[in-house]
């Protein structure tokens, strides 16, 4: 992946999509060649709790977008897990938007931020929350990647759709990569979606990963699922996506080189 800092966003304008589990088994994947930084920005801390970190920031959400180098530093947390940490969120997380709102360079405090401790990982995902707001400008502005899960269904295209927009509309204009999330081959409508869906937009990767209980049992175990069920067909799905976003990458690398 070479050796500057590369920075996944993983969004959507819609919520309970598999967003957050990604996020964590992404990281997970990425540890074994790289230094990971999981940056949870999302109030409801499902990260932060899912790699069993203590949602605690000295002085919130403020002293850490604020800019000064020691609040970041001493807010991030080692997990369990080699080469991860984490960047936990606590209740402050809720007033996010306001303290960049009134931010200089409102939409450039994610990055400022991660500049300050670029040369400690090699890969940063950020977990965003759902919805429109200045939090996921400053994500988008600041990845080189978005990646959005996708749930087989009319309402995910419309989020997709809406993604799209956004990324459009940001200085920076990362490449999204979508791949279809939950999914529930028993259904016909998520059958037909995984077929229809990706050949409708270029930017959808036809990588599935199934809505199992093996997903759902992180909660109790709190350990991502290359741990604990390593050769599932969830797990091969996230290394088979971690695969397709280092390829992007490197595609968008030699695209801005050349």
């Amino acid at each position: 992946m070479g050796s500057d800092m590369k920075v996944l966003a993983l969004y959507s304008t819609k919520g309970g999509v598999g967003k957050t589990t990604a996020a964590v088994n992404l990281a997970w994947e990425a540890s074994r060649d790289f230094r990971v930084l999981l940056w949870d920005l999302d109030p409801q801390g499902a990260a932060t709790f899912l790699l069993n970190v203590k949602p605690k920031l000295k002085g919130g959400v403020e002293a850490l977008v604020g800019g000064k180098n020691s609040s970041i530093s001493a807010a991030i947390r080692h997990t369990g897990f080699d080469h991860i940490d984490v960047l936990p969120a606590d209740d402050s997380y809720r007033e996010l938007d306001l303290v960049l709102d009134h931010a200089k360079n409102s939409t450039g405090r994610i990055r400022a931020a991660l500049d300050i401790v670029g040369r400690d990982y090699d890969v940063v995902i950020l977990d965003c929350p759902p919805g429109s707001s200045l939090v996921a400008e400053n994500a988008i502005l600041a990845s080189d990647l978005v990646v959005m899960p996708l749930v087989p269904s009319p309402l995910s295209v419309r989020a997709l759709e809406q993604v799209e927009e956004i990324v459009r509309a940001s200085d920076s204009k990362p490449p999204l990569l979508a791949f279809l999330s939950m999914v529930d081959r028993r259904k016909a409508i998520h059958r037909d979606s995984v077929i229809a869906i990706p050949r409708s937009h270029s930017g959808v990767t036809n990588i599935v990963v199934p809505g199992t209980v093996v997903i759902e049992r992180m909660g109790i175990e709190r350990r991502p699922v290359g741990v604990y069920a390593p050769n599932t067909a969830a797990s091969l799905a996230y290394s088979d996506l971690w695969v397709r976003i280092q390829s992007v990458i490197k595609a968008k690398q030699r695209k801005s080189k050349s």
